[in-house]
């Protein structure tokens, strides 16, 4: 209805203002990329997030978007991130509607990680692949922003760069349970939320919400130099 339309209308229009299209695909990292998959639901924002499954090696049980690394058939990091999206979750590429690619990250194995921003329908059936993805759940965005339980710690990244962690527990009463996000999911949740509602948050964050999108690109410059200067030594 009207009030969906106009939702998405406000997120599309703020999105594209941060989108940064393929201006890092030049960088010498690794390259990997995750769904931040959006929804209406309810009148509000939702965020479609997954558990790991605990047969996976890396980070099994966590929290985390859809996707992974860049495979050589993939065209750039939108294709990556919607074919993750089908293989996990069993979202058809022609169900989402791509909207822009923010500002990426870093992970721990010295990848770049580009979040690729879509809506999806709701509802729209999930059928996760039990080998990669144990659980699908949805937490409305606005929880990024204004959250009911919350901590934060530093954290030194293996290149020594310092940042702050944020870390979440989000109640969910359809599964009856409690799931933690942290890490560089809560990091690129975070971001979404800031940039799609351009409000405060009731906890600090790394960046000048005056700027964001110039302040959130100084943070990833930094980051970057750090773990390149450190992949320079290490040759």
């Amino acid at each position: 209805g009207a009030p969906r339309q106009g939702l998405m209308e406000q997120a599309r229009r703020r999105l594209r203002e941060f989108d940064v299209g393929d201006r890092f695909s030049g960088l010498p990292l690794p390259r990997a990329a995750v769904l931040l998959p959006l929804t209406v639901r309810a009148g509000r924002l939702h965020l479609l997030l997954t558990v790991r499954s605990l047969q996976l090696r890396r980070s099994p049980g966590e929290v985390c978007f859809p996707g992974g690394k860049s495979e050589a058939t993939d065209k750039d990091d939108i294709d990556t991130a919607l074919r993750e999206a089908k293989e996990e979750v069993g979202l058809q590429p022609e169900k989402v509607e791509v909207i822009c690619r923010l500002m990426p990250g870093i992970d721990k194995m010295n990848h770049l990680v580009t979040p690729v921003v879509g809506f999806i329908q709701d509802p729209f059936q999930v059928t996760p692949n039990p080998d990669e993805v144990s659980e699908v759940f949805f937490v409305p965005l606005e929880y990024f922003v204004k959250p009911l339980n919350y901590k934060t710690f530093p954290y030194r990244t293996s290149s020594g760069y310092l940042t702050r962690v944020h870390c979440f527990t989000y109640d969910d009463q359809e599964h009856k349970r409690s799931f933690k996000i942290w890490g560089l999911t809560a990091h690129f949740a975070v971001f979404l939320a800031l940039v799609i509602f351009g409000e405060r948050p009731t906890f600090e964050v790394d960046y000048d919400l005056d700027n964001l999108f110039s302040s959130s690109e100084k943070n990833f410059i930094n980051l970057y130099a750090s773990v390149y200067e450190r992949k320079k030594s290490n040759l």
